[in-house]
């Protein structure tokens, strides 16, 4: 999320209740979280495990409960919860605004656009011209819909993300995370019926133009999906996930969080995605391997019981 202008990192700290060391006289321009961080960001950690992942990342400045070594052009605010203080900072920033009806007076809709009846379109979205919003569509705070989309029924766009900060020493093991991120759909795009798109916990998720989503699928906080994608039914893609252009994902198929997958990928039905694909080839099976390679393997499998009737036979 970036803010509405440049925020002083004396500010921040006071408003934290935090101690500033480093560049003290610096400004935030937004807030991230790790795998979405650029210049001028801040970012928080609350675990030795990522306090380097954290420093020598893009962000600015690090919001951390210790103090400890960093670059001299970066600056911690230092607090006893870093979790709580970045909720602060997005309560103040992105505050609640309750629906006063199914449009909101703040979204800005397209003249050319048609919207059907019971679509709830939330504060401060945008959308464009000649889109078709069908029944019971939900577009929530912030998002952005560009031109000639199409979104059919009961699908629901700009969620909140599935993201839990996770302490077991407290009575409620896992706290949500505030989401102040946006889901931005490009042009041309075209959505099928009871999809859902979490927005970013503090950046973008996008639908790169062209893209052609089936029913019932389901995409994660922080996930770039790239142009000229085809995802075919029940296909879920968790979050942070950074997928290329013209990439095909047959039924079921189901992605894990923070990995690549290459322009030109093909990924057959039912597949298992654990880990980044190299692009231009086709995958299939759990975990996902080339297809060649996966098709040799369950022919081998087939004939393991006439291979082991061969081997008792021989002992015999």
């Amino acid at each position: 999320m970036k803010f509405p202008s440049p925020v002083s990192l004396s500010w921040l700290s006071e408003f934290l209740g935090a101690t500033l060391v480093g560049n003290v006289g610096a400004s935030a321009t937004g807030i991230n979280e790790i795998h979405k961080v650029e210049p001028g960001d801040l970012v928080f950690v609350d675990h030795p495990k990522y306090y380097q992942k954290c420093i020598q990342s893009a962000a600015s400045f690090i919001i951390i409960n210790q103090s400890v070594e960093f670059p001299a052009e970066k600056a911690l605010l230092i607090v006893p919860e870093p979790f709580e203080a970045y909720q602060k900072i997005v309560k103040h920033f992105r505050p609640f605004e309750p629906a006063t009806g199914l449009i909101s007076t703040s979204a800005v809709v397209g003249k050319t656009t048609y919207l059907y009846p019971g679509v709830f379109i939330g504060n401060h979205v945008q959308i464009g011209e000649r889109c078709v919003i069908h029944p019971q569509v939900t577009i929530m705070d912030h998002c952005t819909v560009g031109n000639d989309v199409v979104i059919q029924a009961g699908t629901v766009i700009g969620s909140d993300a599935f993201y839990y900060n996770s302490k077991k020493n407290r009575p409620v093991w896992y706290k949500r995370m505030l989401s102040c991120g946006r889901v931005v759909i490009e042009d041309d795009v075209e959505i099928g019926a009871g999809c859902t798109i979490d927005r970013g916990v503090s950046g973008d998720t996008v639908i790169g133009r062209g893209t052609r989503l089936d029913n019932m699928v389901h995409i994660g906080h922080d996930t770039n999906l790239g142009k000229n994608c085809l995802l075919a039914a029940q296909v879920g893609i968790a979050g942070a996930v950074e997928i290329g252009n013209g990439v095909i994902l047959w039924g079921q198929v189901g992605v894990s969080k923070t990995l690549s997958i290459g322009d030109d990928t093909v990924v057959y039905a039912q597949s298992g995605v654990p880990a980044s694909l190299q692009g231009g080839k086709v995958y299939f099976g759990s975990p996902a391997e080339e297809a060649s390679v996966k098709k040799r393997e369950l022919v081998w499998i087939k004939r393991i019981p006439e291979l082991w009737k061969k081997v008792k036979d021989l002992n015999a």
